[in-house]
């Protein structure tokens, strides 16, 4: 009997030890695999949604609620004009091969940002920067060549964290940061590995190791989370089935709001799509809320232009494109394509495509507008479309906060080239005063949707599962970021 009885004691410590290891690590889901590991050199909101906050940082981050706190920068101060900011860094900080960070590091990484050939996604950004100066190894002065109230928000971005010139090469498969967890390992088509940085120069986070498993079939993706060898699946591509998991006390539901602006994305190059009626002939084609609903299960909230509905200064435009199949086909006539039209349609793999594209396909259709479907890997679809502009349609959703500005770019990648709007932007990016940015911003609302650029769809739901004994992890995706630094088990 005492033998027996030692005998469960053992197990019983066996177990709980086990119990213990679980607590400290995760498995964090995700659909789409990214395809390098540099938020500096790439455009794969996947990349962010490893990295942001975990390995990375910047001189500012977002936080949960869409604010703006301090980082690598712990405090600033702006010049009377505007044009002056002057950074001071953390004192104590190390990347993860053991190099200190230094205002070195931060003019490097905006220099490199803002450079002629600089490979960055997001290099606007970085445009009104017209120096970077290093006043001691803590202080950074950067100048603007004119005001702008944005950017602080810039430089939270992930696209401007702050990497080293002695580790930069090897970002894109062995990323260094300064981050809270550090990089182990990376199984291409299957996982990314993390763990905790003992060297982190802020709060010690609680989790010891993270692996971020890539499952792109939402099936897969069912059976994984129902099976426990997903632990939270932030962005859960399978919205039909969420209703099991709220049965399940085992479970919690993540249900929020994105910056996801969900669009047809059009170019407005192709031959047929530069005439606006036929562009106008798409929107009134589309019925957005049967694409929330055979596509997203009733999850997403219809938009009208290129923006955020929880944000303040939102117009709401989507009567002005309103589901019209009888007006569609009178514009096609009398664009000239009254017998029809057919156009390339390119989906990625998010589950808001492939759906929500034989969706649209369908109500194209009834106007007369053929569509040829071609179902692209991520990769494909960034090399054809994103770079390579040769496509006519596609569906996308666009998760960069605040990212009206796109549309100044003439060569981004759906080629719209209105000077007038151009203005608009730069007007925003010198305006400090919040109500004049207010109206800049409804206006720009209102251009887009009058030149009907793109089909506006859906603002991407933020819609996650996650075992119920897990907190910390954001509700809602105010950037493109699975941030574990507060995340942890809980009994």
């Amino acid at each position: 009997m005492y033998a027996r009885l030692l005998a469960s004691a053992a197990a019983l410590a066996l177990a709980a030890g086990t119990a213990f290891a679980q607590q400290t690590d995760i498995t964090i889901g995700m659909q789409l695999e990214p395809p390098n590991l540099d938020p500096t050199g790439g455009a794969a909101a996947a990349i962010d949604e490893v990295v942001y906050a975990n390995l990375f940082e910047g001189l500012t981050r977002y936080q949960s609620d869409g604010s703006i706190a301090p980082a690598l920068a712990e405090s600033w101060e702006i010049s009377e004009d505007g044009l002056v900011y002057t950074f001071t860094l953390r004192s104590g900080v190390t990347f993860h091969d053991g190099t200190t960070l230094t205002a070195e590091d931060v003019k490097f990484s905006l220099d490199r940002a803002r450079a002629e050939d600089s490979t960055n996604a997001q290099k606007a950004l970085f445009a009104g920067i017209a120096d970077v100066a290093v006043v001691d190894d803590l202080t950074v002065q950067v100048a603007l060549s004119s005001p702008n109230g944005g950017f602080l928000t810039n430089l939270a971005w992930g696209d401007a964290v702050i990497v080293a010139p002695e580790s930069v090469e090897q970002a894109a498969t062995a990323p260094v940061g300064t981050g809270p967890f550090r990089f182990t390992d990376w199984v291409q088509g299957d996982r990314v590995e993390l763990e905790r940085n003992p060297d982190y120069w802020g709060e010690a986070p609680a989790l010891e190791t993270a692996t971020f498993k890539f499952i792109s079939d939402p099936t897969a993706a069912f059976a994984a989370m129902m099976a426990g060898d997903i632990d939270a699946f932030p962005g859960y591509p399978a919205p039909e089935t969420l209703v099991q998991f709220e049965a399940d006390p085992r479970f919690q539901l993540l249900i929020g709001s994105t910056e996801g602006e969900t669009i047809l994305s059009t170019n407005n190059k192709s031959e047929a799509l530069s005439d606006i009626r036929v562009r106008q002939a798409l929107a009134h084609a589309i019925n957005r809320q049967e694409i929330i609903d055979g596509a997203m299960f009733g999850y997403g909230t219809p938009i009208g232009t290129h923006f955020a509905p929880h944000h303040p200064d939102y117009v709401d435009l989507t009567g002005q494109s309103d589901h019209d199949p009888e007006k569609a086909r009178a514009l096609l006539a009398e664009a000239g394509y009254g017998d029809g039209l057919t156009l390339t349609l390119k989906l990625p793999p998010p589950s808001y495509a492939r759906r929500g594209g034989e969706i649209i396909a369908a109500q194209l259709r009834a106007v007369g507008i053929e569509t040829e479907i071609s179902n692209l890997e991520w990769a494909q679809w960034l090399e054809q479309v994103f770079r390579g502009k040769d496509f006519d349609l596609t569906i996308v959703s666009h998760t960069e906060p605040m990212d009206i500005n796109i549309y100044a770019r003439p060569d981004y990648y759906f080629q719209y080239d209105n000077p007038d709007f151009q203005a608009l932007m730069a007007d925003l990016d010198v305006a400090t005063d919040p109500g004049e940015r207010s109206e800049i911003l409804k206006t720009a609302q209102t251009v887009i949707a009058d030149d009907y650029v793109n089909g506006y769809l859906f603002q991407l739901a933020r819609t996650g599962v996650a075992n119920a004994k897990i907190e910390g992890l954001w509700l809602n995706a105010p950037t493109q970021a699975n941030d574990l630094s507060g995340v942890r088990w809980v009994e």
